[in-house]
Protein backbone atom coordinates (compact mmCIF):
# COMPACT_ATOMS: atom_id res chain seq x y z
CA UNK A 1 0.00 0.00 0.00
CA UNK A 2 1.50 3.48 -1.10
CA UNK A 3 2.01 5.72 1.51
CA UNK A 4 -0.38 8.14 0.40
CA UNK A 5 -3.23 5.42 0.59
CA UNK A 6 -3.16 4.95 4.23
CA UNK A 7 -6.23 4.95 6.46
CA UNK A 8 -6.43 8.27 7.85
CA UNK A 9 -5.67 8.82 11.13
CA UNK A 10 -8.14 10.14 13.86
CA UNK A 11 -8.30 13.95 13.19
CA UNK A 12 -6.91 15.34 16.72
CA UNK A 13 -3.60 12.34 16.54
CA UNK A 14 -3.33 13.63 12.55
CA UNK A 15 -2.80 17.16 13.84
CA UNK A 16 -0.95 16.60 16.99
CA UNK A 17 1.94 14.47 14.77
CA UNK A 18 1.41 17.08 11.83
CA UNK A 19 2.09 19.94 14.57
CA UNK A 20 5.56 18.69 15.61
CA UNK A 21 6.85 20.06 12.13
CA UNK A 22 5.60 23.80 13.61
CA UNK A 23 7.56 26.08 15.64
CA UNK A 24 6.19 27.28 18.83
CA UNK A 25 3.30 30.17 19.07
CA UNK A 26 4.07 33.83 19.19
CA UNK A 27 2.38 36.52 20.26
CA UNK A 28 1.37 39.76 17.75
CA UNK A 29 3.95 41.62 19.20
CA UNK A 30 6.61 39.64 18.98
CA UNK A 31 9.37 39.23 16.06
CA UNK A 32 9.10 35.58 15.45
CA UNK A 33 6.03 33.64 13.08
CA UNK A 34 3.30 32.05 14.55
CA UNK A 35 2.88 28.34 14.40
CA UNK A 36 4.88 27.97 10.94
CA UNK A 37 6.72 25.42 9.44
CA UNK A 38 10.44 24.06 11.18
CA UNK A 39 11.69 25.04 7.33
CA UNK A 40 11.16 28.80 7.23
CA UNK A 41 13.04 31.61 7.05
CA UNK A 42 14.97 31.57 10.21
CA UNK A 43 16.29 34.94 12.66
CA UNK A 44 19.63 34.83 13.59
CA UNK A 45 20.84 36.85 16.61
CA UNK A 46 23.82 38.81 15.51
CA UNK A 47 26.52 37.51 18.48
CA UNK A 48 24.68 33.58 17.42
CA UNK A 49 25.65 33.96 13.87
CA UNK A 50 29.59 35.09 14.98
CA UNK A 51 29.89 32.14 17.27
CA UNK A 52 28.20 29.32 15.47
CA UNK A 53 27.48 30.08 11.44
CA UNK A 54 29.44 31.26 8.15
CA UNK A 55 28.44 32.71 5.28
CA UNK A 56 28.88 29.47 3.04
CA UNK A 57 27.65 27.51 5.57
CA UNK A 58 23.75 29.15 5.93
CA UNK A 59 23.41 29.87 2.65
CA UNK A 60 23.36 26.10 1.91
CA UNK A 61 21.87 25.45 5.79
CA UNK A 62 18.54 27.49 5.34
CA UNK A 63 16.46 26.45 2.73
CA UNK A 64 13.90 29.32 2.87
CA UNK A 65 16.98 31.61 3.85
CA UNK A 66 17.95 33.48 7.00
CA UNK A 67 18.08 36.83 8.49
CA UNK A 68 20.21 38.44 10.82
CA UNK A 69 19.32 40.59 13.58
CA UNK A 70 21.78 43.26 15.27
CA UNK A 71 21.12 45.31 17.76
CA UNK A 72 21.27 49.12 17.46
CA UNK A 73 23.87 49.46 20.27
CA UNK A 74 25.87 46.85 18.07
CA UNK A 75 25.61 48.54 14.86
CA UNK A 76 25.92 52.11 16.19
CA UNK A 77 28.37 51.51 18.80
CA UNK A 78 31.36 50.32 16.39
CA UNK A 79 32.71 52.32 13.83
CA UNK A 80 34.38 49.47 11.76
CA UNK A 81 30.70 47.65 12.22
CA UNK A 82 29.92 48.29 8.84
CA UNK A 83 33.46 47.01 7.42
CA UNK A 84 33.27 43.88 10.01
CA UNK A 85 29.72 42.71 8.07
CA UNK A 86 31.02 42.82 4.70
CA UNK A 87 33.71 40.63 5.89
CA UNK A 88 31.04 38.79 7.10
CA UNK A 89 29.04 38.65 3.97
CA UNK A 90 26.08 40.69 5.78
CA UNK A 91 24.33 44.06 4.56
CA UNK A 92 21.88 45.47 6.22
CA UNK A 93 18.61 45.03 3.46
CA UNK A 94 20.15 41.92 2.16
CA UNK A 95 20.51 39.10 5.16
CA UNK A 96 21.02 41.76 7.90
CA UNK A 97 18.59 44.08 9.82
CA UNK A 98 18.81 46.35 12.87
CA UNK A 99 16.40 45.12 15.64
CA UNK A 100 15.23 47.53 17.99
CA UNK A 101 13.48 46.21 21.22
CA UNK A 102 13.16 49.57 23.67
CA UNK A 103 12.25 52.75 23.61
CA UNK A 104 15.74 54.00 24.57
CA UNK A 105 17.01 52.07 21.26
CA UNK A 106 14.74 53.62 19.23
CA UNK A 107 15.18 57.69 20.85
CA UNK A 108 19.22 57.40 20.50
CA UNK A 109 19.12 55.55 17.08
CA UNK A 110 15.98 56.32 15.71
CA UNK A 111 15.45 54.97 12.32
CA UNK A 112 12.85 56.91 10.55
CA UNK A 113 15.01 60.54 11.27
CA UNK A 114 17.66 58.34 9.57
CA UNK A 115 15.46 57.54 6.71
CA UNK A 116 15.42 53.86 6.94
CA UNK A 117 12.35 51.91 5.66
CA UNK A 118 11.08 48.92 7.84
CA UNK A 119 11.59 45.40 6.35
CA UNK A 120 8.59 43.56 4.73
CA UNK A 121 10.11 40.44 2.75
CA UNK A 122 11.70 37.50 4.45
CA UNK A 123 13.99 37.16 1.42
CA UNK A 124 16.53 39.12 0.17
CA UNK A 125 16.12 41.93 -0.72
CA UNK A 126 14.29 42.69 2.26
CA UNK A 127 13.02 46.34 1.49
CA UNK A 128 13.81 47.90 4.58
CA UNK A 129 17.18 48.21 6.58
CA UNK A 130 15.42 47.41 9.84
CA UNK A 131 12.30 46.13 12.06
CA UNK A 132 11.02 47.28 15.68
CA UNK A 133 9.08 45.18 18.57
CA UNK A 134 8.65 47.90 21.22
CA UNK A 135 6.03 47.81 23.93
CA UNK A 136 3.99 50.43 24.91
CA UNK A 137 3.87 52.26 27.89
CA UNK A 138 2.38 54.78 29.97
CA UNK A 139 5.11 55.95 31.69
CA UNK A 140 5.57 59.01 29.18
CA UNK A 141 3.90 61.21 26.63
CA UNK A 142 5.69 58.96 24.05
CA UNK A 143 5.15 55.60 25.56
CA UNK A 144 3.05 53.82 22.36
CA UNK A 145 4.16 50.74 21.04
CA UNK A 146 6.59 50.97 18.16
CA UNK A 147 5.80 48.17 15.44
CA UNK A 148 7.94 48.34 12.51
CA UNK A 149 8.20 45.80 9.67
CA UNK A 150 6.38 42.56 9.29
CA UNK A 151 3.13 43.42 11.37
CA UNK A 152 0.56 43.06 8.10
CA UNK A 153 -1.95 40.10 8.43
CA UNK A 154 -0.55 38.30 5.76
CA UNK A 155 3.27 39.00 6.33
CA UNK A 156 3.29 38.68 10.22
CA UNK A 157 6.13 38.05 11.94
CA UNK A 158 10.05 37.82 10.08
CA UNK A 159 10.63 34.59 10.65
CA UNK A 160 11.21 31.77 13.44
CA UNK A 161 13.74 31.01 16.45
CA UNK A 162 16.82 29.77 14.92
CA UNK A 163 17.42 26.73 17.17
CA UNK A 164 13.71 26.07 16.37
CA UNK A 165 15.27 24.77 12.33
CA UNK A 166 14.49 22.05 11.11
CA UNK A 167 14.97 20.96 7.14
CA UNK A 168 11.54 19.67 5.38
CA UNK A 169 13.12 16.16 5.07
CA UNK A 170 13.98 16.04 9.13
CA UNK A 171 10.65 16.99 9.43
CA UNK A 172 9.08 14.51 7.46
CA UNK A 173 11.67 11.64 9.13
CA UNK A 174 10.57 12.98 12.45
CA UNK A 175 6.96 12.54 11.77
CA UNK A 176 7.56 9.09 10.58
CA UNK A 177 8.93 8.36 13.98
CA UNK A 178 7.06 9.80 16.22
CA UNK A 179 3.82 8.08 15.07
CA UNK A 180 5.69 4.83 15.14
CA UNK A 181 6.30 5.59 18.81
CA UNK A 182 2.57 6.01 19.16
CA UNK A 183 1.71 2.84 17.63
CA UNK A 184 3.98 0.87 20.05
CA UNK A 185 1.85 2.11 23.08
CA UNK A 186 0.44 -0.49 23.97
CA UNK A 187 -2.95 0.54 23.77
CA UNK A 188 -2.85 2.27 20.37
CA UNK A 189 -5.19 0.11 18.09
CA UNK A 190 -8.08 0.20 20.82
CA UNK A 191 -7.80 4.01 21.22
CA UNK A 192 -7.61 4.21 17.23
CA UNK A 193 -10.65 2.60 16.69
CA UNK A 194 -12.45 4.27 19.86
CA UNK A 195 -11.53 7.35 18.05
CA UNK A 196 -13.35 6.92 14.41
CA UNK A 197 -10.60 4.16 12.67
CA UNK A 198 -11.79 0.50 12.24
CA UNK A 199 -9.83 -2.08 13.26
CA UNK A 200 -8.95 -3.09 9.88
CA UNK A 201 -7.46 0.48 9.12
CA UNK A 202 -5.89 0.71 12.45
CA UNK A 203 -4.12 -2.30 11.77
CA UNK A 204 -3.00 -1.71 7.99
CA UNK A 205 -1.87 1.54 9.12
CA UNK A 206 0.09 0.34 11.90
CA UNK A 207 1.95 -2.23 10.25
CA UNK A 208 2.35 0.39 6.91
CA UNK A 209 4.06 3.06 9.19
CA UNK A 210 6.12 0.75 11.71
CA UNK A 211 7.57 -0.72 8.45
CA UNK A 212 8.16 2.90 7.09
CA UNK A 213 10.42 3.57 10.23
CA UNK A 214 11.93 0.81 9.87
CA UNK A 215 13.48 0.83 6.63
CA UNK A 216 14.07 4.23 7.04
CA UNK A 217 16.64 3.22 9.86
CA UNK A 218 14.56 5.47 12.39
CA UNK A 219 13.31 2.21 14.79
CA UNK A 220 16.29 1.52 16.55
CA UNK A 221 14.97 0.39 19.88
CA UNK A 222 17.68 0.31 21.86
CA UNK A 223 18.72 3.44 20.90
CA UNK A 224 15.37 4.52 21.37
CA UNK A 225 15.54 3.28 24.96
CA UNK A 226 19.27 4.63 25.77
CA UNK A 227 17.56 8.06 24.16
CA UNK A 228 14.83 7.52 27.30
CA UNK A 229 12.22 7.53 24.62
CA UNK A 230 11.46 3.76 25.18
CA UNK A 231 11.43 1.69 28.20
CA UNK A 232 13.12 -1.87 28.81
CA UNK A 233 9.94 -3.39 27.45
CA UNK A 234 9.65 -1.33 24.96
CA UNK A 235 6.98 0.66 25.41
CA UNK A 236 6.86 4.86 25.17
CA UNK A 237 7.90 6.93 28.34
CA UNK A 238 7.91 10.28 29.05
CA UNK A 239 11.90 10.86 28.90
CA UNK A 240 11.55 13.30 32.14
CA UNK A 241 9.59 11.09 34.82
CA UNK A 242 9.66 7.65 32.75
CA UNK A 243 6.56 6.65 33.10
CA UNK A 244 4.94 4.78 30.26
CA UNK A 245 2.98 6.69 28.13
CA UNK A 246 -0.74 5.74 27.14
CA UNK A 247 -2.43 6.49 23.95
CA UNK A 248 -5.25 7.88 25.77
CA UNK A 249 -2.61 10.82 26.57
CA UNK A 250 -3.12 11.77 22.78
CA UNK A 251 -6.78 12.33 22.94
CA UNK A 252 -7.61 13.39 26.26
CA UNK A 253 -7.38 17.51 27.15
CA UNK A 254 -5.15 18.13 30.08
CA UNK A 255 -6.86 18.81 33.55
CA UNK A 256 -7.67 21.91 34.60
CA UNK A 257 -7.92 23.68 37.63
CA UNK A 258 -11.81 24.34 39.19
CA UNK A 259 -13.26 27.54 38.11
CA UNK A 260 -10.18 28.12 35.97
CA UNK A 261 -11.68 26.32 32.62
CA UNK A 262 -10.45 27.17 29.59
CA UNK A 263 -13.72 26.68 27.21
CA UNK A 264 -11.64 26.13 23.87
CA UNK A 265 -8.74 24.54 25.56
CA UNK A 266 -6.50 22.46 22.99
CA UNK A 267 -4.13 20.59 25.09
CA UNK A 268 -3.53 16.87 25.77
CA UNK A 269 -2.08 15.06 28.32
CA UNK A 270 0.96 13.95 25.98
CA UNK A 271 3.09 16.12 23.54
CA UNK A 272 5.81 16.11 21.52
CA UNK A 273 9.27 15.88 24.03
CA UNK A 274 12.83 16.70 23.01
CA UNK A 275 14.80 14.97 24.65
CA UNK A 276 18.01 17.40 24.19
CA UNK A 277 16.66 20.57 24.63
CA UNK A 278 16.48 23.15 21.66
CA UNK A 279 19.15 25.70 21.95
CA UNK A 280 21.24 27.85 20.21
CA UNK A 281 24.27 26.41 18.51
CA UNK A 282 22.58 23.27 17.54
CA UNK A 283 19.35 21.55 15.62
CA UNK A 284 17.91 19.27 18.62
CA UNK A 285 14.47 18.74 16.19
CA UNK A 286 15.65 15.62 14.53
CA UNK A 287 14.93 11.94 14.82
CA UNK A 288 16.36 10.04 17.56
CA UNK A 289 16.02 13.37 19.59
CA UNK A 290 12.39 13.41 19.61
CA UNK A 291 9.93 11.55 21.83
CA UNK A 292 5.95 12.16 23.57
CA UNK A 293 6.19 13.07 27.15
CA UNK A 294 3.82 14.55 29.57
CA UNK A 295 2.58 18.39 29.05
CA UNK A 296 3.16 18.72 32.46
CA UNK A 297 6.70 17.71 32.29
CA UNK A 298 6.87 19.70 29.40
CA UNK A 299 6.47 22.66 31.63
CA UNK A 300 8.51 21.27 34.27
CA UNK A 301 11.74 21.02 32.45
CA UNK A 302 10.62 24.20 29.61
CA UNK A 303 14.59 24.70 27.72
CA UNK A 304 16.43 23.87 31.29
CA UNK A 305 16.66 20.40 29.34
CA UNK A 306 16.08 16.95 31.55
CA UNK A 307 19.42 16.63 33.62
CA UNK A 308 19.51 19.97 34.76
CA UNK A 309 15.74 19.84 35.73
CA UNK A 310 16.04 16.34 37.40
CA UNK A 311 19.30 17.78 39.73
CA UNK A 312 16.66 20.90 40.38
CA UNK A 313 14.34 18.03 41.24
CA UNK A 314 16.50 16.28 43.68
CA UNK A 315 17.67 19.46 45.34
CA UNK A 316 13.72 20.34 45.71
CA UNK A 317 13.10 17.01 47.36
CA UNK A 318 16.14 17.45 49.35
CA UNK A 319 15.03 20.10 51.12
CA UNK A 320 11.63 19.26 51.57
CA UNK A 321 13.25 15.91 53.58
CA UNK A 322 15.55 18.11 55.49
CA UNK A 323 12.36 20.55 56.15
CA UNK A 324 10.30 17.00 57.49
CA UNK A 325 7.93 18.28 54.95
CA UNK A 326 8.04 15.04 53.25
CA UNK A 327 9.51 11.82 53.68
CA UNK A 328 12.09 10.27 51.17
CA UNK A 329 13.03 6.65 51.25
CA UNK A 330 14.98 4.37 48.94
Amino acid sequence: MRRGRLPKLPSLLQRKIYKTGQTRGADDDEIFQNRVSRSSTVLIPYPVWTRHFALEDAEQMFGRGYIVLISPAGYFGDLQRSRQLDEEGLELGQNALVFYETRAQWMANNPEELGWRPAESRVRPLGGSYVARISGTTATDRGAKVVRGFETTANKGAGIRVYEYADDNTIAQCRVQLEALFWRCGDSLALSVGNGMTPEEATVRREAILNECRELGLLDLERLKNGRVLNSRGLPTCPLCLEEISSEGFFSRVEQAEGREVLDLTITQVSLFHVEELRMGVFNHCPYNVGWGHHHCNVVAKDAGIGQTLEWMRAVLMRNSAAGQIPITE
